[in-house]
């Protein structure tokens, strides 16, 4: 890898260099961990040359929960909870993660009617992703109406997923074997209705804050990173796709019913912010494309292939399955230590956040601080899901 050592704290302080007759004082000064700017309880301990960013070290911890210790003293059904704790914006896709993981390991076939309806939420669930994390980059930019905008229409979908689920953030609606129950008699009608709106909706997103010349100038060529880089610190989604690499599970290694659809994989030429921003902006229209193609064809079935009641065991092995969250490749890794046993020994989530964070080393140092709040916002960060 191509980049100098992560130094601790410690060693930062004592080798601040002392100025000379030529040289500006560097200094120290903590962004976070309550800094608006930061999606959550992050702290980034920041060495700077006036405004100019010589050194970032990220302080983890302050929201660790303790999820995947938590998990491994659960059933297999009863941990699924503990997913939408993590990436809360992804929370279904998320739950998703966890039973294709149980799924895969318990041998649980599932119908198309299951498979269809978790790929259909899986996409809203990303569009709802995307809108707020559009709001919140044009906040973070000074733009405040677009924060507005997004939350205008981010209810509308929160409106639809609330009569099946009957939840609007922390949703639990996939569950090992299939779904927690069948849709709402209204849900076909809804989304149909949504998606008529939202196209012209996704235009004029463009219009407001895409074309808007001093956004452009805030992110076009700012926190450039090339592919090799991006594999090199391990950065999956938006992320990685912005520095030029077209890798989507959805597409490489397709689950649910992705391989029965025709969607694009949008992939950034330069791998600066506004690649990561125009990245995700026709993410949204090949989400709403996904779903067009599914939401007049839902097989019938039951929601569920297992009785709720029953007890899910897995025979001894380890075991991995991964999707596509709207922040990247989300990770499950079981290890079972009895067949016996209603529950894993060991529970580890290779959650996207984690690793899109380190990528704001090689994007920002030695650039501005200005240019380090436009990087974190394109890299799209939830805190929970980096400290879990």
């Amino acid at each position: 890898m191509n980049s100098t050592p992560i130094l601790s704290i410690d060693e930062l302080v004592e080798n601040a260099s002392a100025p000379d007759a030529s040289e500006t004082q560097e200094y120290f000064i903590n962004m976070g961990p309550q800094h608006p700017a930061t999606h959550g309880v992050l702290r980034l301990l920041l060495k700077l040359d006036g405004e100019r960013v010589r050194k970032i070290v990220p302080v983890l911890g302050y929201i660790h929960r303790g999820i995947e210790k938590i998990a491994e003293n659960q059933s297999y059904r009863q941990m699924v909870h503990l997913t939408d704790r993590m990436d809360y914006l992804s929370a279904i896709i998320n739950n998703w993660g966890v039973s294709m993981a149980v799924e895969k390991a318990a041998g649980i076939e599932l119908n198309p009617r299951i498979e269809t309806i978790r790929t259909i939420f899986g996409e809203l669930e990303r569009l709802r992703s995307h809108q707020l994390w559009w709001g919140v980059m044009g906040m973070d930019l000074g733009a405040f109406t677009p924060f507005l905008y997004c939350f205008r229409d981010r209810e509308l979908l929160n409106d639809i997923m609330e009569k099946t689920i009957g939840a609007r953030l922390t949703m639990n609606y996939i569950q090992p074997g299939g779904l927690m129950h069948d849709v709402h008699e209204d849900f076909v009608d809804d989304v149909k209705g949504f998606l008529k709106g939202f196209k012209s909706t996704i235009d004029e997103y463009d219009q407001l804050l895409s074309g808007n010349v001093i956004f452009q100038e805030r992110v076009r060529n700012v926190g450039i990173m090339d592919g090799a880089t991006a594999l090199d610190y391990g950065a999956t989604g938006p992320v990685l796709r912005g520095s030029g690499v077209a890798y989507d599970l959805r597409k490489v290694e397709p689950y649910g019913v992705y391989d029965q659809v025709d969607f694009d994989v949008p992939v950034g030429t330069t791998g600066d912010s506004w690649d990561r921003y125009w990245i995700r902006i026709e993410e949204m229209r090949q989400s709403v494309r996904i779903i067009e193609q599914l939401i007049d064809n839902i097989p019938d079935g039951k929601h569920m292939v297992v009785k709720m009641a029953q007890k899910i065991k897995i025979p001894q092995g380890r075991y991995y399955s991964q999707v596509e969250t709207a922040r990247g490749v989300l990770g499950t890794w079981l290890v079972s230590e009895s067949e016996k046993k209603e529950g894993a020994y060991r529970v580890h989530f290779r959650s996207p956040c984690f690793n899109n964070l380190w990528t704001l080393i090689p994007m920002v140092e030695g650039d501005l601080i200005g240019s380090l709040v436009a990087c974190m916002a394109s890299i799209d960060l939830v805190i929970p899901d980096i400290d879990r």
